[in-house]
């Protein structure tokens, strides 16, 4: 009776452990993309230089880092990805925004850019990712929705 006694108590001791562990509310941090292997071997400078910037809260100094490795590969989901985010941590969330929906359009199946908090706050992201060449789902940008566009009126920004 003693040995069930001290069973049950290591038990519920247990239950009590685990349910703390998964009861808590706070998000994974948000953390910078690699460049791919493929990626130009400046651009993969720029953002490893602005993932350690990042990493240590210098958000200007990432931004500038990602900004430039946009603007010397604009087709890099996670340069974009990467911008964003050091936007959205320096409060700019209206000049995050694009840089997230780009992201998310250039790499339909990345899944931490498309199960991104930042992304999905903008909400209309579908839980798949558009195929390559298809209409984007999301409203305003690349022809989809109203408008076909941003920036205008009914542009989504």
């Amino acid at each position: 009776m003693k040995g069930l006694r001290l069973v049950m108590r290591g038990m519920c001791v247990l239950i009590v452990l685990f349910s703390l562990g998964c009861a808590s509310d706070k998000p994974a941090p948000l953390v910078g993309l690699d460049a791919p292997s493929n990626t130009n071997p400046q651009v993969q400078a720029l953002l490893t230089e602005g993932n350690r910037l990042f990493r240590e809260g210098q958000w200007e100094g990432a931004r500038q880092q990602f900004q430039a490795a946009v603007q010397a590969q604009p087709d890099l989901a996670e340069a974009h990805y990467n911008l964003g985010l050091a936007m959205n941590q320096m409060g700019d969330r209206a000049g995050a925004k694009p840089h997230f929906i780009k992201a998310a359009n250039l790499a339909p199946g990345h899944k931490v850019i498309w199960n991104s908090p930042p992304l999905r706050r903008y909400g209309n992201v579908p839980d798949k990712p558009v195929a390559a060449g298809a209409t984007p789902a999301i409203p305003g940008i690349g022809g989809g929705g109203i408008g076909g566009g941003g920036g205008g009126p009914g542009g989504g920004f």
